[in-house]
C-alpha cells in the first residue's frame, strides 16, 4: 500500500467514524438535559470529537490526493504522514476523553503539535521547490 492509499484509505474510516459517533451521540440530542445540556463542556466537547472525525478524514483525503503532486523529501513526506494520522487518531480522542474527564483537555497539545507538523512540512515542502 502505497502512502497516498493509506492516507485515503485512513481518511475514509475517520469520515466513517464520524458518521458512527454522530449517530452514537445522537440518540441523545432531543433531550435538552443529555450530557449537561446543548451548551456544556461536555457536549460541546463531544460534538468536537463527532466533526474532528470528519475534518480530519478530509484532511487525510487531500493529503493522499495530493501527495503524489507534492515535491515532498522523504523526510517531509514521512513527518507530514505521520503528523496528519497521529493528529486523525488523537484529536477525536482527546474530544471524548476530555468530554468524560475535564483533566484529559491538557492532552490537546498531541493533536495539535501533530497537526501543525503535518501541515508545516507540507508548506515547507512547497516552499523549498
Amino acid at each position: 500500500m502505497t502512502a497516498s492509499q493509506l492516507h485515503m484509505a485512513f481518511g475514509w474510516a475517520l469520515m466513517l467514524l464520524g458518521a458512527v459517533s454522530g449517530a452514537l451521540i445522537g440518540l441523545g440530542f432531543h433531550r435538552s438535559d443529555w450530557a449537561g445540556g446543548y451548551g456544556s463542556f461536555r457536549r460541546r466537547l463531544m460534538r468536537l470529537g463527532h466533526i474532528a472525525f470528519f475534518g480530519l478524514g478530509i484532511l487525510n483525503v487531500l493529503f493522499g490526493l495530493a501527495l503524489p503532486l507534492t515535491p515532498q523529501g522523504p523526510a517531509h513526506g514521512v513527518a507530514a504522514s505521520a503528523g496528519f494520522i497521529v493528529g486523525g487518531v488523537s484529536m477525536p480522542l482527546c474530544c471524548f476523553l476530555a468530554a468524560w474527564q475535564a483533566p484529559f483537555r491538557h492532552a490537546f497539545v498531541v493533536p495539535v503539535a501533530a497537526i501543525l507538523v503535518g501541515i508545516g512540512c507540507v508548506i515547507l515542502s512547497w516552499a523549498g521547490s
